[in-house]
């Protein structure tokens, strides 16, 4: 079984469920007592945080490739970056250690053509929603057609992650405005909508919604889990 570099704590919540994801999935096909091997770097979110409001990209690109090198040199055999908005600074890791980089958005177009969706709808924090890196990685690689909330409904979605769901508070009015935003997506002609954070699969889950939902933090692990035991 090779070893899997998890690069989390953006924020801790999710990457908690990254590690149980993993471990979950490697004992169901392995059988019990069988576990993953894993190898976690968690930053301080406070920093990262601090960071993106400020713009300052170059210095966030230049903690994650410090963070994956130091990855690599402990014995991870791929890099699993446990954030969907961070994925703007891939490059900088991929530039810097010989292990792949299993990217988020790769993941997640195999698993919307997989369903034979081509119109998903993106929810996530501001930058991973209005930001290139990650609709146009879609697009081009993918051949999807990805919609986003309206300037209103992406404030709201933003506030959310940052405000409550990073800190693990779910809140019930929080999950209702959610939703509203994802049924209006699905009258925009939505077949399917991508949970483009981490988090969000804390607040929004299958049952309350009739689209197919793309939980990009369970298709990302899984497919470390792939690669693991390939």
């Amino acid at each position: 079984m090779k070893t899997i570099g998890l690069l989390g704590g953006m924020s801790w919540e999710s990457s908690a469920q990254y590690y149980a994801i993993i471990n979950r999935e490697v004992m169901s096909r392995l059988g019990h007592p069988h576990s993953a091997r894993i190898l976690m770097l968690s930053v301080d979110f406070g920093e990262i945080e601090r960071l993106q409001h400020k713009g300052d990209w170059n210095a966030l690109g230049a903690i994650l490739a410090a963070e994956a090198r130091r990855l690599e040199a402990g014995g991870a055999d791929c890099v699993l970056l446990c954030t969907n908005t961070m994925h703007l600074r891939s490059d900088d890791i991929t530039a810097v250690v010989s292990i792949p980089l299993i990217h988020i958005a790769d993941s997640t177009g195999r698993a919307i053509r997989r369903a034979g969706l081509k119109r998903v709808g993106l929810l996530g924090t501001a930058f991973t929603m209005e930001k290139p890196f990650y609709r146009e990685r879609l697009e081009n690689e993918f051949g999807l057609e990805v919609l986003i909330p309206d300037d209103a409904e992406r404030k709201m979605v933003h506030q959310v992650i940052y405000k409550e769901l990073v800190g693990g508070k779910v809140c019930e009015e929080s999950r209702s405005a959610y939703l509203a935003v994802i049924e209006r997506l699905r009258r925009r002609g939505a077949e399917g909508i991508i949970l483009g954070c981490t988090e969000i699969m804390l607040l929004v889950d299958q049952d309350q919604v009739d689209l197919p939902l793309f939980d990009t933090t369970r298709i990302h692990a899984i497919e470390g889990v792939d690669f693991a035991l390939s």
